[in-house]
């Protein structure tokens, strides 16, 4: 027997199980349809345990120099089995938590594959969803009123760099590493890349990035990625930019050897593994698009401002429709969505104002545009820096490199970007978003008491950099 709902989510994701919520809290009747685990690949492949990967490595890379902070230790080493099993823990903890939270916002929650279906006996419209179940059970068919499709993506790769899981692996293989290999080459030096990079060299491998563009992290202000490429040489990490690999003359003989043309030269890289790190591509095959009148472009789902597709009542959110692939856009898009199915009059998303972070060893983030950006949009802009080695903190830290960096219009005195390196930086971001949500001004944050010691005075201060009246430089 069919089952109706108000709303039916293709994906248990992070944008899909926070669209699902904010339904339930608005009374709607909701379902979800996963076909590998809740919390998706935030949870289980991605967010979650990187972090917890990259926070054992942090912890090892501080032990071994302990005697820095007057700490003697002797025979510091690894147990990498111990170092997935906590991680694994953590996302244990983390997917009971999401399935408590369906079970108390009464979210029906189907384990199979879900397709749209066209017009039928159920609908004169698409959108019915048939799951097919993991259990091996009939297909449920479910009616729902609206659709919310939040399928994520997947690592992509590049031709001649198939995936083996054994040589070459993206970031999902990577998660499950037995063992730390004495050698990788990283293919791509974006943020996933970055953060494997600084990762494996904490724990001691020997890492080598090679970048296409002609700097790593090419999205982020070029000062940023100017540092970034100091602190990951200083780290021992092999940075190569301006490279094109050369799919042709991979080779994997208990390693692997590749070629890449750097600025007109070829040259040979060899390691035991290969991490391919060139972004992600969207799931939207064999979910019955080809059923509906959704429009893909580039691989990615075309919407509106708040999320529907060219089908009114399905809407499509995260990582499937491209833009700024992340798990906090995921779900404020889902939130977007499910309130305006809802008529709740949402105000539309403002991706400007969304925070970005890369939670390498130093960590960066950053909210608004970059001073080239800035540039090309007509702004007369003013910058105002300053070096957490000025920093008290950061100094009782041991981690004083980095600085923060304002931008603003020199003419509105509006802040058009803030990009932060250095210590914790990724949990101090959000003050600068807020600041550019409530549009304040670098003056309004130089006078926002900055407690000391605390490594968000250079925010304060590069505030007042930005008049040239920083008071510790």
């Amino acid at each position: 027997m069919a089952q109706e709902y108000d709303l039916v989510i293709l994906g248990g994701g992070t944008g899909g199980y926070v669209a699902a919520i904010r339904a339930s809290q608005l009374g709607l009747k909701t379902a979800i349809v996963e076909k590998g685990k809740l919390g998706g690949t935030c949870l289980h492949k991605g967010c979650i345990p990187s972090k917890a990967l990259l926070r054992s490595a942090e912890v090892f890379a501080t032990t071994k120099h302990s005697e820095d902070f007057g700490v003697i230790t002797s025979d510091v080493s690894v147990d990498f089995s111990m170092v997935q099993a906590r991680k694994n823990k953590i996302i244990d903890q983390l997917h009971k938590g999401v399935q408590h939270l369906m079970k108390q916002g009464k979210i029906d929650v189907y384990e199979g594959l879900g397709r749209i279906l066209g017009p039928s006996i159920f609908s004169p419209m698409p959108g019915t969803i048939s799951v097919e179940m993991n259990n091996g059970e009939e297909n449920e068919m479910l009616i729902p009123k609206n659709v919310i499709v939040a399928t994520g993506s997947r690592p992509r790769t590049l031709p001649g760099l198939e995936i083996d899981g054994e040589y070459v692996m993206s970031s999902d293989e990577a998660l499950q590493l037995e063992a730390l290999p004495s050698s990788i080459i990283i293919v791509g030096g974006g943020v996933i890349g970055i953060e494997w990079a600084s990762m494996l060299s904490d724990f001691g491998v020997e890492v080598t990035v090679i970048e296409y563009a002609d700097r790593i992290i090419p999205t982020e202000d070029k000062e940023i990625s100017k540092e970034m490429q100091r602190l990951m040489k200083k780290k021992g990490i092999k940075l190569v930019t301006s490279a094109k690999v050369l799919s042709d003359t991979i080779v994997r003989d208990n390693g692997v050897s590749i070629s890449a043309e750097v600025k007109g030269t070829v040259k040979e890289f060899k390691a035991e593994k290969l991490l391919v790190s060139v972004g992600r591509q969207a799931n939207t095959e064999g979910i019955g698009i080809d059923n509906t009148e959704i429009q893909v472009e580039k691989g990615f789902i075309v919407t509106n401002k708040f999320f529907q597709t060219k089908e009114s009542h399905i809407y499509a959110i995260g990582d499937v429709i491209g833009g700024l692939q992340l798990a906090h856009v995921a779900s404020h898009e889902g939130i977007v969505a499910v309130e305006h199915i809802a008529g709740k009059d949402p105000s539309p998303f403002d991706y400007n104002l969304v925070s970005r972070c890369i939670y390498s060893n130093p960590e960066v983030s950053s909210v608004g545009i970059t001073e080239d950006q800035a540039k090309e949009k007509g702004h007369k802009v003013k910058t105002g820096k300053f070096s957490f080695r000025a920093i008290g903190k950061a100094l009782v830290f041991g981690e004083s490199d980095g600085f923060v960096k304002i931008i603003a219009d020199e003419k509105t005195n509006d802040i058009l970007g803030v990009h932060m390196i250095g210590p914790h930086v990724t949990d101090m971001i959000t003050e600068a978003g807020l600041a550019m949500v409530l549009d304040a001004t670098p003056w309004e944050i130089a006078h926002t008491i900055h407690p000391h010691p605390t490594l968000s005075e250079a925010i304060g201060e590069a505030a007042l950099a930005v008049d040239g009246k920083a008071i510790h430089s």
